[in-house]
């Protein structure tokens, strides 16, 4: 089946009043950002719809794209045909023909944008769905449950037919809740946490320290491809790669083995936060779950947020790890979160830090180092990138020796 477009259906943005313009405009930059390879689709962002024009590109690569923009609730491939009842018979009953097989129920289903159209709602139903029973081989009617709904919209412009309704991952459109800085790991949680942040429409930024030589080069390009899996929900995304080995040797070496943990996250912070306010984010977000290691305890959480005032927001907080394993299978970050590449999160881990971790030790303790010219530093060593779609990093081959 040739269709002519695709047409987007906005769900949540739909509720937006006033500022549902710029809601609009947002989502159709995404949609080009994700389909911009693709020459000849053309679209065009209207008030109630998106229609996107294939112009012969092929709707199944079209179809893989949108199902990974925040913002679509819902689309379906259609046929553009006139306004007129043998036209859309014509159209209805080739549509039809594409995907029946005899013995399948069916039933129509029109809207009518546009009110002054010859027929209504009703009449259109009862017409067309005589001509498919009449043409198709033992078409049943069944309302409530049928196998096949061919769906019409009568719109200003033309009639556009089909014979499916697709479901978009739903959510804001990214970009539309602000700017954020994103603490990326090369673990499962913090990769799933981007996500949730990119669905409810928030711009990230990925911000991964890096501690060469303690770790390899295989760590880093691992956050990178991680990235890479996520950027397929926005079109691009900025990667930040903070060098984090002199702090962490100078914390090992000055401070008490029970706080190396809580100083180590009190310094990620702040330079997460000096880099948010640099590149005018909003807010930091983390991958962090109640409970789950010793540095994510209520008492650690308190110890560790100290050092800002800005809001630090855990998306996967409540979750358990179950939840948090599923999702990530789900959005295809699991097989290349749990590949054994060592992160700075992971080296220098004491074997008994303090679980219940006091906010006064800490300034204590931070006292004897210069933690002015530790941040200064790695502030000054910082990497920016951008990366795209599924932009790789690792080599397969690499990656399976190293799983042996």
């Amino acid at each position: 089946m040739q269709y002519t477009e695709v047409m987007v259906r906005y769900g949540e943005l739909s509720t937006k009043g006033k500022n549902r313009k710029d809601f609009i405009g947002r989502l159709a930059g995404n949609v080009e950002k994700v389909l911009a390879d693709l020459e000849n689709v053309k679209i065009y962002p209207k008030h109630d719809r998106m229609h996107i024009v294939l112009n012969g590109a092929s709707f199944e690569e079209v179809d893989r794209r949108l199902k990974k923009v925040f913002g679509i609730q819902t689309y379906s491939p259609v046929i553009r045909t006139e306004k007129t009842l043998e036209a859309i018979k014509k159209t209805a009953l080739e549509i039809m023909q594409a995907v029946y097989k005899s013995g399948m129920t069916f039933k129509v289903n029109t809207k009518r944008a546009d009110h002054h159209f010859e027929y209504d709602t009703n009449q259109l139903n009862l017409m067309v769905g005589d001509y498919l029973f009449d043409n198709l081989q033992d078409p049943k009617v069944e309302m409530k449950h049928p196998d096949v709904v061919l769906r019409l919209e009568v719109r200003q412009d033309a009639v556009y037919i089909s014979n499916q309704l697709l479901h978009g991952p739903g959510g804001m459109t990214v970009g539309t809740a602000g700017k954020a800085v994103m603490m990326l790991s090369g673990g499962i949680d913090s990769p799933v946490a981007s996500y949730l942040a990119l669905k409810r429409g928030v711009d990230i930024e990925m911000v991964h320290f890096f501690s060469p030589p303690y770790t390899s080069d295989k760590a880093l390009a691992k956050a990178k491809e991680l990235t890479g899996i996520l950027a397929n929900y926005c079109g691009k995304i900025t990667f930040i790669a903070v060098p984090f080995a002199e702090i962490q040797e100078t914390i090992k070496e000055k401070l008490p083995e029970g706080y190396l943990m809580t100083i180590q996250r009190r310094f990620m912070l702040r330079l997460a936060d000096m880099i948010r306010e640099k590149r005018k984010g909003l807010a930091i977000f983390n991958g962090e779950s109640v409970g789950q290691v010793a540095s994510q305890t209520l008492e650690s959480m308190a110890a560790i947020n100290n050092v800002t005032t800005t809001p630090v927001i855990r998306p996967v907080a409540t979750m358990d790890k179950t939840e948090i394993i599923r999702l990530a299978e789900e959005i295809g970050t699991f097989d290349l979160s749990v590949m054994p590449f060592e992160d700075c999160c992971t080296i220098f881990a004491p074997p008994r830090p303090k679980t219940k971790p006091r906010i006064d030790k800490a300034i204590e303790y931070e006292k004897r180092l210069d933690v002015e010219g530790l941040l200064q530093r790695a502030m000054d060593g910082i990497e920016i990138s951008t990366i795209k779609p599924n932009e790789k990093f690792i080599d397969d081959q690499t990656a399976d020796q190293d799983l042996l």
